[in-house]
């Protein structure tokens, strides 16, 4: 479990194509349920739940249905210690890319979410 980038990436992983397909079932597995969603991209805070971000996703087309082209990143991975690690990632989606700051945490056997901060432009795709 210590600084076992490969799991922190398969998270990751799961993650993006969770987003790329608007499938809740698969963010569920990379969050952990007490997650939380944030943002000040427009001046305000947005912060929601899982109960309140799964919703969201599951009213959005998927960027996967519109055919778009998945440009998921891992810019960064890193370690605060054996059951902490912060990763840096990007994406698009539907005009709006983002650049996610996500705080994993080692809890019940595996790798989860906890927190995810961040910031989009939007650019034509």
């Amino acid at each position: 479990m210590p600084h076992d980038f490969n799991a922190v990436a398969k998270v990751l992983g799961t993650y993006f194509d969770g987003l790329y397909h608007s499938d809740t079932k698969l963010l569920a597995k990379a969050f952990h349920p007490q997650a939380q969603y944030v943002s000040v991209t427009d001046g305000s805070l947005l912060y929601l739940t899982m109960d309140q971000y799964f919703p969201v996703v599951d009213a959005r087309p998927s960027p996967a249905s519109l055919g778009e082209v998945r440009t998921d990143e891992n810019v960064e991975i890193a370690f605060a210690g054996p059951a902490t690690a912060t990763a840096r990632v990007r994406c698009s989606i539907t005009g709006k890319h983002f650049t996610d700051c996500l705080t994993l945490i080692h809890i019940e056997g595996r790798w989860q979410i906890i927190s995810k901060v961040f910031h989009y432009e939007m650019k034509p795709l």
